[in-house]
Parts: structure tokens; C-alpha cells; sequence
């Protein structure tokens, strides 16, 4: 079983930063992305940023300049830095975590989603 722990969700004035962190554990063989997605209040969830197993990146146009995703291989942990944060950046933020786990002596593919953690950027 994979567990996902969000953090570093807060209340912060327009134009601040925050830095989200999560935390990928548990049987683990192989991790080939690591994303982060958000939803406001009515409505979809969005993707804000990809990073896969090669280094390569994906962002939003809304957060393009921004916003940076970075993961730590070794502690399968990935990070969203974000910097000028906007009001319509508040939403609540999700880790997604794509790769192969080993259960019951068999590898398989998995996808898990973390708790979410709230943003809020105030005027």
C-alpha cells in the first residue's frame, strides 16, 4: 500500500510564496511521475504541474514563471515552490504519484492521490 503526506498549505498575501512538499511510502518499486493538481470551490480539478521519471515538466499556463516542481529521488518526495502567489491561485492542492508497487508477489501499477492541502491567497 502507498501512503502520500501533503504539507505547507497556509494563508499568504498576494505576491508571497509557499512550498508544498509530499511524501510517497510503502511498497514502492518505481515511481515514473509525480504531480501536483488543485480545485477551487465549484470548480474541476487542474493540473498544475508534472514532473516524470526522466526530469521532464509540465506546467499550466497560469503558473508558468511562477510555480516549480522538483522531486527528491531518494526520499520519493516531491516539492511545488511556489512565488507570486495570485487570490485565483487559492485552491485545494493534491500530490499525484504514478509507478509500480509489490503486493502479493507480483509488481502492479499504481495510482495515489495525497490528502489535499488548502491554499489561500488573500487580497
Amino acid at each position: 500500500q502507498v501512503q502520500l503526506v501533503e504539507s505547507g498549505g497556509g494563508l499568504v498575501q498576494a505576491g508571497g510564496s509557499l512550498r508544498l512538499s509530499c511524501a510517497a511510502s510503502g511498497s514502492i518499486s518505481s515511481i515514473n511521475a509525480m504531480a501536483w493538481y488543485r480545485q477551487a470551490p465549484g470548480k474541476q480539478r487542474e493540473l498544475v504541474a508534472r514532473i516524470t521519471s526522466g526530469g521532464s515538466t509540465d506546467y499550466a499556463d497560469s503558473v508558468k514563471g511562477r510555480f516549480t516542481i522538483s522531486r527528491d529521488n531518494a526520499k520519493n518526495t516531491v516539492f511545488l515552490q511556489m512565488n507570486s502567489l495570485k487570490p485565483e491561485d487559492t485552491a485545494v492542492y493534491y500530490c499525484n504519484v504514478r509507478g509500480l508497487v509489490l503486493g502479493a508477489g507480483v509488481l502492479r501499477p499504481f495510482v495515489d492521490w495525497g490528502q489535499g492541502t488548502q491554499v489561500t491567497v488573500s487580497s
